[in-house]
């Protein structure tokens, strides 16, 4: 199997393909969803999207929480930091909303537009513990500013 690395490597084309041209954001989210759990087999993949709370958008995996406030659990903290968040164990993380008790570590990426306000947050969770690392955080943020520079830059 390749590595992590190369997959990232391999996806941000694709993902790319993926959004141009495209208006529609729920299409955009949904395919980008796909695709990276398709790719890297993530428990869990998705889209909360910002408005009063964050709002769950297009996803890959089991049933999920329809809103997360602003500043709570890893999605809402993530969006009110506005920075990425890594949790090795989510049982540890204060305030972390289980969606999934199967769920055992996450990394929350922010999605900005063209006035660095936050638009959407990308959630991944994994089953194992630690399993997210600086390689999934600088692929996922890449993936970010493709979704700024390509679709959320108007």
């Amino acid at each position: 199997m390749e590595n992590k690395k190369e997959i990232y490597e391999q996806l941000l084309p694709q993902i790319e393909a993926l959004i141009d041209g495209e208006q529609e954001e729920v299409s955009v989210q949904a395919n980008i969803a796909a695709a990276l759990k398709e790719a890297l087999g993530f428990f869990w993949v998705g889209f909360y999207n910002v408005g009063r709370d964050l709002k769950l958008g297009p996803f890959q995996g089991s049933v999920a929480c329809y809103r997360i406030p602003y500043n709570k659990g890893v999605c809402g903290t993530a969006w009110a930091r506005k920075e990425t968040i890594i949790v090795p164990d989510v049982e540890l993380f204060p305030g972390h909303i289980a969606c999934s008790s199967l769920s055992r570590s996450e990394i929350v990426v922010p999605v900005f537009d063209k006035h660095d306000d936050v638009r959407c947050v990308i959630d991944i969770d994994s089953k194992e513990l630690n399993d997210f690392d600086d390689t999934d955080r600088h692929y996922l943020e890449r993936i970010a500013r493709i979704m700024t520079e390509n679709f959320y830059n108007t």
